[in-house]
């Protein structure tokens, strides 16, 4: 049987936030041109959940008053929710570093060409899902055709100065293709940057590599698949204490697209909401710690080198 994750913590203070929360991550819809096969938010085309801009202004309400460094904007394909570039341009005239976590195959697609030189002009970084630097290992949890596009479009930010200059960091995300944990992040970090270099003229700043958590449609794979006690007690003996301390929950507050609120993104997906005011719209003008909400798929978290949405965490 596998404990439960909080009997895993004993260090008190690991149950709760940080003092000083860093990042608003924002997941302003469902819709995506895409439904890949480890989504845990089980995104897709026919999805119709999108924030609205009273839910982006109290988003904005709260990123001013608590002074968080930066707004991390997912989805979905979070260029497909109306008023997408007004929360970008509010998000940086706040003051806070805007980020945008993008498929890119969505920017080849009428209508959103133009965000490319969008992106560059407002200084946003760009977080770009590439779950492998073969076209058949990633077509294969994206969808035919996926991996060209990707490329190219890399090499349109490229040539924008992104990788290049400074002011506009590129980075990209791995996500294993199955049931197994992601290998290291540093070494998968040289080999993505060789072959990529060399293959497609492609540079880029960092690589996160994530765990796939046993949620959504990654968790139905593992069902159909008949893995998904076996990911579960994988996670769960690789568990790495060193990892407590950088889990993303204990740094962040993570907004749905209706303004629900939740410690991560996979405890929105598992629709585990935070302990406290249960919508951003409730949320005073004073930062407040909390204890985190937890569940048995925050093994993900602290399986081996750690995961967040920001790559390995020990």
């Amino acid at each position: 049987m596998i404990p439960p994750f909080e009997a895993r913590i004993a260090n008190p203070t690991l149950r709760r936030t940080a003092e000083r929360l860093e990042v608003l991550q924002v997941n302003v819809g469902r819709r995506c041109n895409l439904a890949c096969g480890h989504c845990h938010m089980e995104s897709g085309p026919n999805r119709t959940e999108l924030m609205t801009r009273k839910t982006m202004e109290h988003v904005l309400r709260v990123l001013r008053s608590w002074k968080f460094k930066t707004l991390d904007i997912t989805g979905g394909a979070p260029e497909m929710t109306p008023n997408f570039q007004w929360l970008v341009e509010e998000g940086i005239k706040s003051g806070a570093h805007v980020m945008v976590r993008s498929n890119l195959v969505i920017l080849n697609e009428p209508g959103y060409e133009h965000l490319p030189e969008f992106f560059a002009e407002h200084g946003v970084e760009v977080v770009a899902s590439l779950p492998y630097y073969t076209e058949r290992d990633c077509d294969r949890q994206r969808g035919s055709g996926t991996f060209r596009t990707v490329i190219a479009m890399l090499q349109k930010l490229n040539a924008l100065g992104y990788g290049r200059d400074e002011r506009l960091p590129l980075d990209l995300v791995y996500n294993p293709g199955g049931a197994f944990l992601p290998p290291n992040q540093a070494e998968l970090e040289r080999e993505y940057k060789t072959r990529l270099s060399a293959d497609f003229d492609v540079i880029f700043n960092r690589l996160f590599a994530i765990t796939n958590t046993p949620v959504g449609r990654f968790g139905d794979f593992l069902r159909r698949t008949g893995n998904f006690d076996r990911y579960r007690q994988r996670l769960h003996d690789a568990f790495n204490p060193a990892a407590l301390e950088g889990m993303m929950c204990r740094f962040q507050l993570s907004a749905a697209w209706d303004g629900g609120l939740y410690d991560c993104d996979f405890n929105q997906a598992a629709k585990l909401p935070v302990k406290g005011p249960a919508n951003i719209r409730d949320l005073g003008d004073v930062p407040e710690g909390r204890e985190i909400a937890f569940g048995e798929h925050c093994y993900a978290c602290t399986a081996g080198a750690g995961s967040s949405c920001g790559g390995a965490t020990a």
